[in-house]
């Protein structure tokens, strides 16, 4: 069931961290912990997506390759991927632009928590919309070369898990559907991507239902809805530091 790389150098793990840092400050993200699904509230769901991006003459290594360095390129439009300027790697922390219903706009992160020129594992922080990580990675099998990224996760707090049930779900399956396809069609296939959903525990874990205090999504509801007020104050504000 585990979606984390295995039998790979200790030099692709991020160091333990209790909390993240965006170096833009990007909002829900500076002071967040990292998740892991134990840590969220609903239901925990393990979703693979995989589709073939040609013969195996491609070597897998090139397309994680391709995937690390066009990431943000890939997701559908309206969404965006502030790379960190080293890139994809162990420990590095990128700020996310995710577009909502109604022309809303949710703003998160993601801890890089194992990169290596095989795959690589992002993990949530508090907030997101699902507690867990997605790990991407490629392989080749039976004279083909695979692209796969693979979900392990629980919504993270009541009001995610009813989003997530209302549409949310075919959202995300939405999201990484259409990066496989992009990410396949750099290699000039045009495979379907195959879908496998498993809910591996029905439970909910209603002691996690105080996560909603971080929820990234009514956050920057509140952000967006402040903004004619945080530029009417700049002026007042400049002139108490001179």
């Amino acid at each position: 069931m585990s979606t984390q790389p295995d039998n790979r150098d200790a030099a692709g793990w991020a160091r333990p961290v209790t909390h993240l840092t965006a170096a833009d400050g990007h909002i829900n993200v500076t002071g967040r912990r990292p998740t892991a699904p134990m840590n969220g509230f609903g239901r925990m769901w393990q979703k693979t997506y995989r589709t073939r991006v040609g013969e195996d003459s491609i070597e897998p290594t090139t397309v994680i390759t391709v995937w690390k360095e066009h990431f943000s390129e890939l997701w559908p439009s309206g969404n965006r991927f502030f790379a960190p300027l080293a890139g994809i790697a162990p420990g590095e922390v990128a700020a996310l632009d995710l577009a909502m219903p109604g022309g809303l706009k949710l703003s998160t992160g993601v801890l890089v928590l194992f990169a290596d020129d095989e795959s690589f594992t992002l993990m949530t922080p508090q907030g997101h919309m699902f507690a867990g990580w997605i790990t991407f990675s490629a392989f080749a099998e039976e004279g083909s070369t695979f692209a796969q990224a693979q979900v392990l996760m629980r919504a993270g707090d009541p009001l995610y898990e009813i989003g997530m049930s209302l549409g949310g779900h075919k959202q995300e399956d939405a999201h990484w559907s259409h990066t496989l396809t992009s990410l396949a069609g750099r290699f000039g296939a045009s495979e379907p991507v195959e879908l496998q959903s498993v809910c591996v525990d029905r439970r909910r874990q209603w002691s996690r239902a105080g996560n909603v205090w971080h929820n990234a999504g009514i956050r920057s509801g509140l952000h967006m809805a402040s903004a004619p007020f945080r530029i009417l104050t700049r002026p007042f504000a400049r002139g108490a530091k001179a």
